[in-house]
């Protein structure tokens, strides 16, 4: 992964949401779908963000280092779900402009933000390095490695999470393509 300035990554870190407002106006304006790509994109969205849940229910945020469920897999599995939601609802779309800014969006603005989390919990968890070297970074590792934290998914942390927010938006992403389909 690039290493990005820490002062960059900070500027990014407070501009991500408000950034992610102008995405979804893009999205808004130039998504053309169909009923083919609905079909193609909103699976593949569905996984992404069936992945963002399961990691959400997993992950007690700076109190315990993450490693049972998708976190035996991939360091990121949060990230990696927000990549397969925006894909998938860049499919649907059908632009390949969306493409293209989605593909922009998420290196400049998230692979800066993955980094920093990473320093963040090296800082707060000592067991953090040897996580790092036995789980990959962002694409999922086949064999998972053995959890060290005994809890799995769990319903009170997918809510503390405020994890239903992401279904909400995708829930708002799919009425909207198939509104603009059917006008």
């Amino acid at each position: 992964m690039p290493a990005f300035p820490k002062r960059y990554a900070a500027i990014v870190a407070r501009l991500r949401v408000p950034s992610g407002f102008l995405m979804v106006a893009a999205f808004a304006w130039f998504s053309a779908p169909t009923r083919r790509s609905l079909a193609v994109g909103f699976p593949v969205s569905l996984l992404g963000l069936m992945l963002r849940a399961w990691a959400a229910g997993c992950l007690a945020k700076n109190q315990q280092l993450a490693t049972s469920g998708p976190y035996a897999y991939t360091r990121n599995p949060l990230y990696l779900g927000t990549l397969l939601v925006a894909a998938g609802l860049v499919m649907a779309s059908r632009s390949a402009g969306l493409g293209v800014l989605c593909a922009a969006f998420f290196l400049l603005v998230y692979l800066p933000v993955i980094q920093r989390e990473e320093q963040h919990l090296r800082r707060l968890f000592p067991e953090y390095a040897d996580y790092a070297d036995a789980v990959p970074a962002f694409w999922p590792r086949f064999q998972p490695r053995p959890a060290t934290d005994p809890h799995g998914f769990r319903w009170p942390l997918y809510m503390k999470n405020q994890e239903y927010q992401a279904a909400a938006g995708f829930a708002a992403g799919v009425l909207f393509l198939v509104w603009k389909m059917l006008r």
